[in-house]
C-alpha cells in the first residue's frame, strides 16, 4: 500500500515542479526575479578591467566565478525559504499535506522547481561569459566533473539551511531579509569576489566554516586559469577539503531540516493558514 502510494506522489512531484518551473516563463516579472541577477552580474563583469597582480587573471573572471557562487547559494537558499514560508501562508502546504503522500510529492515538486531554476539561472551567466570575459573558460571533461559535484553538494549544503528558516519564519516577505543580511556578511569574509586570502587570517579561518567560501572555491577551480591558485590559501584547490566540509553540511542539514519540516506540517490547520491570510491581507491595506 505504501509503494502503492508513493510513486503516484513522486509522479505527480515531477510533474508539479515541470509546471511551475514553465511558469517562471509566463511573464516578463517573473522571468527578471528568478533570472535578473544573472545578467546583471554578467554586465558587471564585463565592464571590469585589470588584472590581480600576482597571477594575472582578469578581474572580471574572479567576480564571475564569485558570481556563480552567489547565485547558486541564493537559489538553493533563499529561493526554498521564501518559497517555503509563501506557500505555509497561502495554504499550498496545508493542501499538499491532505493528500496521501502529499508532502513527499511536495518535497519532489519543490526539489525539480529549485533545481531547474538553479541551472537555468547558471547557464544564463555562463554560456555567455563563456565567449564575452577574458579568462573565463569554459570547463573540460575533468572540470566538467569537479563543476557537477560542486554543485550538487552546494545544494545539498545549503537548501536544507533555507527551509529551516522557511520553517521557522511565518512573513513570507521577511524570507528574505532575514537571510540578505547574514548572507552578504557570509560573502564578505568568503572570499566571493576576491581572493580570501586579502582577508585577515582570522577571517579566514571563520570563511572557511561555513559553506559559501568551498562552494566558490570549487568553482573557481572549475572556471579560472590553473594561475590563479597562486592567490588561494596553500596555493591548492583543496577538492578533498571541500567535499568534505560541504558533505558535512549536507548531512547535518538533511537531518536537521526533515525534523524541522515534519514539526512545523504538524502545527499546520486552516485555522493558522487563515489567521495568516488575514494578516497578509492587513500589510496589503
Amino acid at each position: 500500500m505504501s509503494t502503492t502510494a508513493t510513486m503516484p506522489a513522486v509522479k505527480a512531484g515531477l510533474s508539479r515542479g515541470w509546471i511551475e518551473y514553465r511558469q517562471s516563463f509566463s511573464t516578463l516579472q517573473d522571468f527578471f526575479g528568478y533570472f535578473a541577477s544573472s545578467l546583471i552580474f554578467l554586465t558587471i563583469a564585463f565592464t571590469l578591467n585589470g588584472e590581480w597582480d600576482d597571477t594575472g587573471v582578469p578581474v572580471g573572471a574572479t567576480t564571475l566565478a564569485g558570481a556563480t557562487g552567489f547565485l547558486l547559494t541564493m537559489s538553493a537558499m533563499v529561493t526554498v525559504a521564501q518559497v517555503l514560508a509563501t506557500e505555509r501562508e497561502d495554504g499550498t502546504l496545508l493542501r499538499s499535506k491532505a493528500l496521501p503522500k502529499g508532502m513527499l510529492g511536495y518535497f519532489v515538486g519543490k526539489t525539480v522547481h529549485i533545481m531547474l531554476i538553479t541551472l537555468t539561472s547558471l547557464a544564463i551567466l555562463l554560456l555567455p561569459a563563456f565567449v564575452l570575459i577574458d579568462g573565463f573558460s569554459a570547463p573540460g571533461p575533468a572540470r566538467l566533473i569537479t563543476l557537477v559535484w560542486v554543485v550538487l553538494l552546494a545544494m545539498l549544503a545549503v537548501a536544507p539551511i533555507g527551509a529551516i528558516i522557511g520553517s521557522l519564519v511565518t512573513n513570507p516577505r521577511l524570507a528574505t531579509g532575514v537571510m540578505m543580511v547574514p548572507l552578504m556578511g557570509l560573502m564578505m569574509i568568503s572570499g566571493t569576489f576576491f581572493p580570501i586570502t586579502l582577508l585577515p587570517q582570522w577571517v579566514q579561518w571563520l570563511g572557511q566554516v561555513f559553506p559559501m567560501y568551498w562552494i566558490n572555491l570549487g568553482l573557481r577551480s572549475v572556471f579560472l586559469p590553473d594561475a590563479s591558485v597562486a592567490v588561494e590559501i596553500g596555493e591548492s584547490w583543496r577538492h578533498l577539503e571541500a567535499a568534505g566540509v560541504l558533505g558535512i553540511w549536507a548531512v547535518v542539514g538533511l537531518i536537521v531540516a526533515p525534523f524541522v519540516l515534519r514539526r512545523m506540517a504538524r502545527r499546520e490547520s486552516g485555522a493558522r493558514v487563515q489567521a495568516a491570510r488575514q494578516r497578509a491581507m492587513q500589510r496589503a491595506y
